[in-house]
């Protein structure tokens, strides 16, 4: 007995003309980050060359080529291992207990059933998200600094002796981690608390008839549900897990030279380099090195997660 295999239906070509036409309010909406991406990620790739080249502003790109020697200078320093520490440990940290809080401050919201008090926590907690990371630096030496800080006050009225922790690095992870949760967690939770929003109410509805506990909902219903989008998100901060945050490290740390030990990451090298050599090449040597090393790491990345959850890979 023969079997029957059934065709597959040929893809049907869409006509890019009428694709733009019928939305054509979409791209247009979409038109700003594309001329953006496209003027600052592809027509700036030439100037790659810089980091082989002794660059001269006179010639440009077409500068002496010295191959490898920008990449020497960096890598024979002492700082290389240091900024590539530093920028790994701060991010995974970011990263890891970033996105636990975040997930769990978006199940908690969406378990509260008042929505004046929603609302009302939604806006305190997006708040901080648009301050400027010169403001909260302010207002940590307000909260840190040693003569007239918070801290050291209240340390001071119980007995104690102030503590400079502008000159001691073993507090500092445990601060930028602190600030970045404060900062950023509310902001990270609406994407999460959209996608639960976007799961079925049924679901919920069958496990409360079968008995189901509002922590067993979360577990087998939720949790679940939102892999794929913790994965997703997850993955593209992967790949920007050689990038530190420029304007967080720079604003809080500054030059500081006590706290550059624990905290000078690739972002603020770069920047100090360029400042102090005024050679763009050292630089674009240093930024090369994060940028490729960010590509290997979300492909390889996107790699594992495609073939342990296929449903949460970028590709």
């Amino acid at each position: 007995m023969s079997k029957l295999t059934a065709a597959k239906e040929p893809r049907r070509r869409v006509n890019p003309i009428k694709e733009l036409w019928r939305n054509k309010f979409l791209y247009f909406l979409a038109l700003p980050a594309m001329v953006y991406t496209f003027i600052f990620s592809y027509l700036s790739l030439p100037y790659i060359a810089i980091a082989f080249e002794k660059f001269n502003y006179k010639t440009g790109i077409f500068s002496q080529f010295v191959g490898l020697k920008n990449f020497e200078y960096f890598f024979k320093s002492s700082w290389a291992w240091t900024i590539t520490r530093n920028t790994l440990i701060i991010n995974i940290l970011f990263l890891v207990i970033g996105t636990v809080c975040a997930v769990a401050l978006a199940i908690i919201l969406n378990e509260v059933s008042a929505k004046g008090f929603l609302k009302a926590s939604q806006s305190a907690m997006l708040f901080p998200y648009f301050i400027s990371w010169v403001i909260v630096s302010y207002m940590l030496q307000g909260i840190l600094g040693t003569e007239n800080g918070l801290i050291n006050n209240i340390i001071v009225s119980m007995g104690g002796e102030r503590v400079n922790f502008y000159s001691q690095p073993s507090y500092w992870y445990p601060i930028l981690l602190i600030l970045n949760i404060w900062k950023t967690t509310g902001y990270n939770a609406i994407v999460y608390l959209a996608a639960i929003t976007g799961i079925d109410e049924g679901l919920y509805e069958a496990a409360y008839i079968d008995g189901a506990t509002r922590w067993k909902r979360i577990r087998y219903i939720t949790l679940p549900l939102l892999t794929p989008t913790i994965c997703i998100l997850t993955l593209m901060s992967v790949g920007r897990i050689f990038y530190g945050d420029f304007g967080m490290m720079y604003a809080i740390i500054r030059d500081n030279s006590s706290l550059m030990p624990i905290a000078e990451v690739i972002d603020t090298y770069v920047y100090r380099t360029f400042k102090n050599t005024g050679d763009p090449s050292l630089s674009m040597a240093v930024s090369l090195y994060q940028s490729i090393v960010g590509f290997i790491l979300v492909f390889t990345s996107n790699w594992i997660v495609r073939r342990k959850f296929p449903e949460g890979a970028l590709f």
